[in-house]
């Protein structure tokens, strides 16, 4: 197989999909490459609206604070970026940063793309959308639990602390 088809394989994006789907939607995905330390914006002026999918490495999602940029996450292979403007929201409401941990690949689909399988297969551009949903719902899920965590410590309770 190939570095596309496994990454969108092991992607929520395409858990819905069948082999044959994926192989019919492959080639929507251009690959960029990035270095170490390369931060990663899925909002280019070229494509302000694309997905991101990691193909290969690792990417660390950092917030700023006093002391820095602060790792919250790590995202790996199959893993999803930049779903909010690819969805429409605005980029300038974006508070995390991505940063290549190594050499790193990404799977690039712009929204453009995603439109014309909208038009020529809208099936399987409707199962692509509830992967973006299922992965936005992991990353609200997990967020949540970790300000149910951080509550408990602070307040001391639930007897973790």
């Amino acid at each position: 197989m190939t570095i596309v088809f496994d990454s969108l394989r092991a992607s929520s994006i395409t858990k819905e999909l069948s082999d044959d789907d994926i192989r019919q939607v492959q080639n929507l995905f251009d690959i960029h490459e990035f270095k170490p330390g390369d931060e990663i914006s899925p909002s280019t002026a070229e494509h302000p609206d694309s997905l991101l999918v990691v193909a290969q490495g690792n990417i660390e999602v950092k917030n700023s604070g006093e002391d820095g940029d602060v790792t919250h996450h790590v995202l790996r292979q199959g893993d999803l970026a930049g779903m909010i403007t690819f969805v429409g929201g605005d980029p300038k409401k974006i508070s995390a940063k991505l940063y290549a941990s190594g050499n790193v690949k990404m799977l690039n689909l712009t929204q453009n793309k995603f439109l014309d399988l909208v038009v020529s297969q809208p099936i399987i551009a409707h199962h692509m959308m509830r992967g973006v949903a299922r992965s936005l719902h992991d990353i609200v899920r997990r967020t949540n639990k970790e300000v149910v965590e951080m509550n408990n410590y602070i307040n001391r309770t639930n007897g973790r602390f």
